[in-house]
């Protein structure tokens, strides 16, 4: 479990092909190795992925994961190469503070950048969901995007726009975003389970 609140950026520097439809792609990063076990979760860019090996590469640390083909599939890991820069976050402690929303790291699918609107103190994007998607999707309410946690601004259809301060554009991959760009997204919990009870009390 995740708050959708980056902790570092990390950055794609191998992506290896190992058996059939599994990928293993390692990360650098600014955490501490020595803090990272085996077997750990990490969000990386809003997917949880597993922590099969720690490393080291030059004066970066680095830790490795294995993606499976759904993920590959699904996700924006297929199309990540050595030099891919994604959000990253821990998984919660108990105690730790809980400053986005709950976030479980698992995509419910690809939002697509249809444009942006940098202001004078924030940037304004727009981006377009999957239609089974956006009935999840509520103004004021809350989703994660490449893992990080945001609150919707306005809704339209199939489309939805974010405002994003400049602390957050300068510390995850949002500053590089353009249009045309697709990025993971996790629709809130609490809106997949009230439009599940919906659906099983019409039922």
């Amino acid at each position: 479990m995740f708050t959708g609140i980056v902790t570092d950026v990390g950055e794609v520097i191998a992506s290896e092909e190992r058996a059939e439809g599994l990928r293993r792609l390692t990360i650098a990063c600014a955490y501490d190795r020595a803090s990272i076990d085996i077997g750990a979760s990490i969000a990386c860019s809003g997917v949880c992925m597993t922590v099969v090996e720690t490393g080291s590469a030059g004066n970066r640390d680095t830790f490795s994961v294995d993606a499976a083909a759904e993920t590959l599939r699904l996700t924006t890991v297929g199309s990540w190469r050595n030099g891919t820069r994604v959000n990253l976050e821990r998984s919660l402690k108990i105690g730790d503070e809980l400053g986005g929303h709950l976030v479980s790291g698992h995509v419910d699918g690809l939002a697509e950048l249809v444009s942006r609107e940098d202001l004078t103190d924030m940037a304004r994007l727009t981006f377009r969901v999957p239609k089974p998607l956006a009935r999840f999707i509520a103004q004021k309410g809350s989703l994660a995007l490449d893992g990080v946690s945001l609150t919707v601004n306005d809704v339209a259809d199939e489309t939805f726009s974010v405002l994003i301060i400049p602390h957050t554009l300068s510390v995850t991959t949002f500053g590089a975003l353009r249009k045309g760009d697709r990025i993971n997204l996790e629709v809130d919990q609490m809106a997949r389970y009230a439009a599940r009870l919906m659906e099983t009390s019409r039922s």
